[in-house]
């Protein structure tokens, strides 16, 4: 028996105890269904959409390796998900290893699957470890798999990862393909299963440009109730829902991705760049790219069609070679000046928007989340092919070369101009010390993980919020008016905002290339404005600087929105805070209470009539007695600046009951295009954009 130090026993089931007892090996798919975070990423949306990504990302491999070209994904009643491919038909012979069905094996054993290599499997395939499959049927209370292969019918059902018989042969077809139907576990995604139609949308038109000659359409037929043929291919398409639908195609690959993230955009050359070719290691790299007329680039890169936002060897590659490129065609046609240096890596990707894609067979990333690609051949590839293939496009198109030309000289002129205006204003603040704005209440505390500062708007709502602020931890800095729009500011401009260089300088991480997040100096940047049309404008270019100069504190979860209340209610000394139009009327209608005993309570001042008024004569006005009737105030709240300190720290700043928002970025693609269409110069495209969203807009004027 075990003792210990004080030479006493211990006992085996004891605290201290741990033995070959306390080991627990899962089986199967219990692992996945323990821990399905190691797996989707989360058990939120992101995770419950990443579960029609995994099942589609099969298809889409048999389509990449020409086993396939027409995929549909249909959204069904009560939580369930259709997918369907034309391919080959998952193989439904026994497997020698597991002496079950192939089927049965890739769906209930992680790490099966034919992407490991092997005769008749994937040369190229974005899934690598097998698990795809199988971990979406251990997170589903059903999941059915039919098959349509060598002339027959198949099907097998799970549930929860479990088979629910062996493999069944029901019927014959002329067809091929595999359709997949599952249907989320509420018990693994409390938060709600809700299917978002627009998000898998999107995910899915992605991914139609980086298949060139592939079908994809996503039908939303949540409404049909008729009972359908589950083993019918493609079923859905006859039924009429073009309007509940999209279906893409693209015989252009990457140049027709590159000519839709420019739809907004003013380019500055004609001809759109565009390569494909396969070369000694990597099975392709294709690369399109066009110049506007703007100064954020936007590079998106892929390996083996996975979105790489984190880059790697690929985008090193493209990046080197496109430096080189414009400054060898520079130099040899004598376009650069007499006094200009040599261009860098940030003057030739100013309004730049490209695709970098390659597949690899032995595809290496660095870390789980796949965002950065490891494969050392992938530089090489993309450099040669790219480099050799641009160079020649500048050659054979003149008009095209100068104009880039042109735009990189601009860029680079503009970096030094914009590099002196800002190594004068920070020679100024050293010789001040780096004195903090005059507006910028700080806190006392210097340990940035527990402090925040709030970006409030005027210096009535700044008043208010630092007197009901915790000094100790809480900083405040007022705003005067609306800050300058940086969407198409360079930087030398923008630091001769004072505003901006008042929050710069309050945020204490510098900007541009001297930008250091580790000297941030609160660790929750919360933007308080206004809830009506100004605040939201404020609102909103806060979120374009952030977006375009320190997106790295938007994805280190540092960016939040306060969420003030809209209503106060006040029943006798009872104060309620709503912080949504519908809370207040779920409330209302809770309570039954009826238009009659509500009155409005306008001001703290209490200037309107109010329970103390004197009764009104029901005879004579034809109203109830108002005395009687008003049992609940109502205060609409339009900016903080109208509540008083301790009604602001109750309901926004106290950390213990307030709401916030946190800034996330979940589709970087579709964050460029709405900062361009909403911010940029495109009048014509912002105008269309407001005509067919004004019904949805929420206004208080």
């Amino acid at each position: 028996m075990p003792k210990d130090k004080d030479n006493k026993e211990i006992k085996k089931g004891g605290e201290a105890h741990y033995g070959a007892d306390q080991i627990q090996v899962l089986e199967g798919l219990e692992p996945v269904r323990r821990r399905p975070g190691m797996y989707i990423g989360t058990t939120g949306p992101d995770g419950l959409h990443h579960l029609i990504t995994e099942i589609f990302d099969n298809s889409r491999d048999e389509a990449m390796g020409g086993f396939c070209n027409d995929i549909e994904i249909v959204l069904l009643p009560g939580n369930r998900v259709r997918v369907t491919d034309n391919g080959r038909g998952v193989p439904v012979d026994i497997h020698k290893q597991t002496k079950v069905s192939a089927l049965e094996t890739i769906m209930t054993v992680l790490h099966a699957g034919g992407k490991f290599g092997g005769e008749g499997g994937y040369k190229v395939s974005g899934g690598l470890h097998g698990v795809g499959a199988s971990v979406v049927n251990a997170l589903s209370i059903y999941l059915k798999v039919t098959v349509h292969k060598d002339g027959g019918i198949y099907y097998q059902e799970y549930s929860k990862g479990k088979r629910k018989s062996a493999v069944k042969k029901i019927g014959s077809s002329k067809f091929h393909g595999t359709i997949v139907t599952f249907e989320p576990d509420t018990e693994i995604f409390k938060e709600g299963i809700v299917f978002d139609f627009d998000k898998v949308v999107e995910h899915m038109r992605q991914q139609a440009y980086l298949v060139k000659g592939l079908r994809i359409s996503v039908i939303d037929a949540r409404q049909v109730t008729e009972k359908f043929d589950e083993s019918e291919i493609f079923y859905f398409r006859e039924l009429g829902l073009e309007a509940l639908s999209q279906t893409f195609y693209f015989e252009g690959g990457l140049y027709s991705l590159v000519r839709f993230y420019n739809q907004f955009q003013k380019p500055i050359h004609k001809n759109i760049f565009y390569v494909e070719k396969k070369v000694d290691g990597v099975e392709s790299v294709e690369v399109s790219l066009q110049y506007v007329d703007d100064i954020s680039a936007r590079i998106t890169s892929f390996a083996n069609n996975i979105y790489t936002s984190e880059g790697g060897t690929h985008l090193t590659g493209f990046k080197s070679a496109l430096t080189r490129s414009l400054n060898s065609y520079a130099k040899n046609n004598n376009l650069a000046k007499d006094g200009d240096d040599s261009f860098t890596g940030d003057d030739v990707l100013e309004g730049l928007t490209a695709v970098v894609s390659v597949k690899i067979r032995e595809i290496q990333f660095e870390g789980q989340t796949k965002a950065k690609l490891g494969s050392v051949e992938a530089r090489g590839a993309v450099e040669d092919v790219f480099g050799t293939a641009f160079s020649a496009f500048l050659e054979e198109n003149p008009d095209d070369a100068r104009s880039i030309i042109m735009k990189v000289i601009l860029a680079l002129r503009a970096r030094k101009a914009a590099k002196a205006a800002k190594d004068s204003i920070l020679r100024k603040g050293a010789l001040e010390g780096m004195t903090l704005p005059g507006k910028l209440a700080d806190c006392q505390s210097k340990d940035a993980s527990e402090s925040e500062v709030f970006i409030v708007e005027g210096d009535s709502a700044g008043g208010t919020a630092k007197t009901g602020r915790d000094r100790r931890t809480q900083a405040i800095l007022p705003l005067r008016g609306k800050i300058l729009n940086i969407e198409r500011a360079r930087l030398d401009k923008m630091l001769g905002s004072e505003q901006i260089k008042n929050l710069v300088i309050a945020l204490g991480c510098a900007i541009g290339d001297t930008f250091d997040i580790s000297k941030l100096r609160y660790h929750k940047v919360i933007i308080a404005t206004d809830a009506d049309v100004d605040g939201a404008h404020i609102r909103t270019l806060l979120l374009t600087l952030f977006y375009r100069y320190f997106k790295d504190l938007i994805e280190g979860g540092f960016i939040y929105i306060a969420q003030p209340p809209l209503y106060k209610i006040k029943k006798g000394k009872e104060i309620m805070y709503f912080y949504a139009e519908e809370e207040k009327t779920k409330y209302f209608a809770k309570m039954k209470v009826s238009e009659n005993e509500i009155g409005e309570e306008e001001s703290e001042d209490e200037n309107v009539e109010n329970a103390e008024a004197p009764a009104k004569d029901k005879k004579a006005t034809g109203k109830m007695d108002f005395k009687k009737v008003e049992k609940y105030s109502v205060q609409r709240y339009k900016g903080l600046g109208e509540m008083n300190a301790e009604e602001l720290w109750e309901t926004t700043m106290d950390p213990e009951k307030r709401l916030m928002r946190r800034v996330r970025i979940e589709d970087a693609q579709k964050a460029d295009q709405i900062f361009d269409m909403l911010m940029g110069t495109d009048v014509p495209a912002r105008k269309s954009f407001i005509q067919s969203n004004a019904k949805l807009a929420n206004l208080d004027i």
